[in-house]
């Protein structure tokens, strides 16, 4: 019995780890085709005025294009639980955003408004990966 009661635990774990890895795919689509169906109204909830080709280029760059590659490896790391470098991967997709602003934090202050909501959400999704990564080795394939 008490040899039991581990692989629960490990397969509880690794249930929830799929679950929110499903989920940050799934947010992360919906957001990247809302950003594509209509970017200056997401650009300004961000904060962003877009203006000319570059602008609008640099936005779906960022808000289209990673947005999809997080949730396309968010979908993978799903789908191959057995390989936890890929939710550690998109665990770090996602904590990049959060480092970014803070460093942006001592320069003009953190974020206001929905975007501090979004990087509250990013921060918490990311960290609750890495905490639900399959106990063992410190970043063990």
């Amino acid at each position: 019995m008490a040899s039991g009661a581990p692989q629960t635990l490990i397969w509880s774990r690794a249930w929830l780890r799929g679950q929110l890895l499903q989920l940050v795919a799934t947010v992360s689509s919906l957001a990247s085709l809302a950003a594509l169906l209509d970017p200056d109204r997401i650009a300004s909830a961000m904060g962003l005025f877009l203006v000319g080709v570059n602008g609008y280029s640099q936005f779906y760059a960022i808000y289209v294009g990673v947005r999809l590659a997080t949730a396309g490896l968010a979908l993978l790391a799903a789908r191959h639980g057995d390989l936890p470098i890929l939710g550690d991967l998109t665990a770090l997709f996602l904590l990049a955003q959060p480092a970014g602003r803070l460093a942006a934090a001592f320069a003009i202050g953190l974020p206001t408004g929905v975007l501090f909501a979004v990087c509250a959400v990013e921060l918490l999704a990311g960290l609750s990966l890495l905490a639900l990564r399959p106990r063992g080795k410190f970043l063990s394939p």
